[in-house]
């Protein structure tokens, strides 16, 4: 196994130690999670980097590296529910639209037809990073400070500026999935 394939296998990993972390009681447990999500984050930019660079581009990876992708960002959505900090339709429409466009993708592929990651996705999931951090900031900075959740701006920066990412996430991932959907309808309309 290729170095790129293992960054990519660790990131899965870190995804299930941040789940663990997140949903810990511990006191520094969102900490911990937002410092794994960053490293796996950071394993995401460089497992494709290493993979182009020294051309060890597999089946493998071109499979695994989105999946793990997707795994990631559901996991870090959903776990954020049960913290109040994404409201579950949000959730449910970032996972689903990852699930519909993974279907596209498969179907496509049973055509022998590949569908390429397009540049708006790509923003999609950098904003629903950022929104992933922001609240996991939020979360580490209370850990630290104590009663800092009682105090104004950490309540404006939860609820405003929270909300605000996460409309413009929702709104992202909804505009991105439905034009992809749309650019490769002939995909979906060749069996229905």
């Amino acid at each position: 196994m290729n170095w790129a394939n293992r960054l990519t296998l660790s990131r899965l990993a870190l995804t299930v130690l941040f789940v663990a972390a997140l949903s810990s009681p511990w006191r520094y447990a969102h900490t911990t999670a937002l410092i794994t999500f960053l490293v796996a984050g950071i394993t995401d930019f460089f497992d494709g980097e290493i993979a182009r660079r020294y051309q060890t581009v597999t089946n493998f990876g071109k499979l695994m590296d989105p999946l793990v992708d997707k795994i990631m960002i559901a996991a870090a959505f959903i776990s954020l529910v049960p913290l109040r900090a994404i409201p579950a339709w949000a959730a449910t429409i970032v996972v689903g639209r990852d699930f519909l466009i993974t279907g596209l993708r498969l179907m496509a592929s049973a055509k022998g037809q590949v569908l390429t990651a397009e540049r708006l996705g790509k923003h999609k999931t950098s904003w629903q990073i950022i929104t992933v951090i922001f609240f996991l900031t939020l979360l580490a900075i209370a850990e630290w400070r104590g009663n800092i959740m009682a105090s104004d701006w950490w309540q404006r920066a939860w609820n405003e500026a929270g909300a605000a990412l996460v409309w413009l996430t929702v709104a992202l991932t909804l505009y991105s999935g439905l034009g992809y959907a749309w650019r490769h309808r002939t995909v979906i309309e060749a069996d229905l």
